[in-house]
């Protein structure tokens, strides 16, 4: 497996799962490696074979949910010729190829009930069967397997062997997601970043700006690690002030601003109620109301600004939908934010 991206970080959460797969991989244990997708599973299960003995061995890995399920069983044990319709020779299963190494299983609550049968069997006995022989091959493999599916919920109602969780979870790395991981976004972000700019050519690396760094720890981040990286390359790749930090990014690459046509606009009564659930804002977050008023017009121009950011970092910096959720048309939107100097 090639490593295309390091071990970043500097959160407590983070850096405890980093440790925890360090220690445990000198073990010649299973191990599972649970967490949300784009949390870097894949590099887990690396560090988890270099780091033991084995690190001279393959490490061989299989996408568990790329396969048809009547593929899987031949992928991971092999199997002879003539086993079935299109077995012309014999071929070699994963297990074997990973003989004194390590086998990374991701995916793994995808597999069959069938896979998970003839899993057990190798892993309690270390022995393995070619579909279509009745010669057991032993193989000494260690199994690393990764989900982001709660295996014991599973096991429960029967669609994860229980006897097959309970010999691959010796040890268990959880691997946090990148919306709890304090100050880490910076971090990745310009990691990300410098390396973007670095494959354009750019002379210089400007850094991030303001805007587009409030937009990223807002985001919650449902793709983790793997969409950061997307995001920050893309907006990296279409910056074009390169003595200026890059300030905008979308998250959404799919957006559109020739969207499909929306529904027809509820009527005044049914928009009145719904007003506050498209955008609310407190007086009291904006103001400070203990505090006394002596020139209205200057609170008046504070509120609105205040309003203003707000509204922007609720949409994420979208102005299309700053000005929905505003009720104002874009072009009053883009008026009000050049007079409260928030074009950037």
């Amino acid at each position: 497996m090639e490593q295309k991206n390091q071990f970043i970080g500097q959160s407590g959460a983070f850096l405890d799962a980093v440790e925890r797969a360090s220690r445990a991989a000198p073990m010649r244990r299973p191990v599972l490696v649970v967490g949300e997708r784009g949390t870097g599973k894949e590099l887990i299960a690396e560090r988890l074979h270099r780091l033991s003995e084995r690190w001279g061995e393959p490490l061989v890995t299989m996408n568990c949910a790329a396969l048809p399920e009547t593929l899987i069983e031949a992928e991971l044990f092999g199997h002879e010729a003539g086993a079935f319709t299109g077995a012309t020779k014999s071929r070699v299963g994963r297990f074997e190829e990973a003989d004194k190494g390590t086998l990374f299983l991701d995916e793994l609550g995808t597999l069959s009930m069938a896979a998970q049968e003839r899993l057990l069997r190798a892993v309690e006995y270390g022995e393995v069967t070619r579909i279509g022989s009745s010669r057991p091959i032993s193989v000494d493999v260690r199994i690393v397997g990764a989900t982001n599916e709660n295996l014991p919920i599973m096991a429960e109602k029967g669609i994860f062997r229980a006897d097959l969780l309970d010999r691959l979870c010796f040890e268990v790395v959880t691997l946090p997601p990148l919306r709890v991981r304090e100050g880490d976004i910076e971090v990745l972000a310009d990691y990300f970043g410098r390396r973007m700019a670095s494959e354009l050519g750019w002379e210089e690396w400007p850094g991030i700006g303001p805007v587009a760094a409030a937009a990223m720890e807002a985001h919650q981040w449902p793709g983790n690690v793997r969409e950061l990286r997307n995001v920050v390359e893309r907006a990296v790749y279409r910056w074009d002030d390169f003595g200026q930090p890059v300030d905008y990014v979308q998250f959404d690459p799919f957006e559109s601003p020739w969207e499909s046509a929306k529904p027809a606009a509820p009527q005044a009564s049914e928009k009145a109620e719904e007003a506050p659930s498209a955008f609310s804002t407190n007086l009291s977050t904006v103001t400070d109301p203990g505090s006394e008023i002596s020139d209205f017009k200057a609170a008046t121009e504070h509120y609105e600004k205040a309003v203003l950011e707000q509204a922007l970092a609720r949409c994420r910096y979208n102005q299309r939908q700053t000005a929905k959720a505003l009720s104002l048309s874009y072009d009053q939107l883009r008026h009000c934010l050049k007079k409260h100097n928030l074009l950037g």
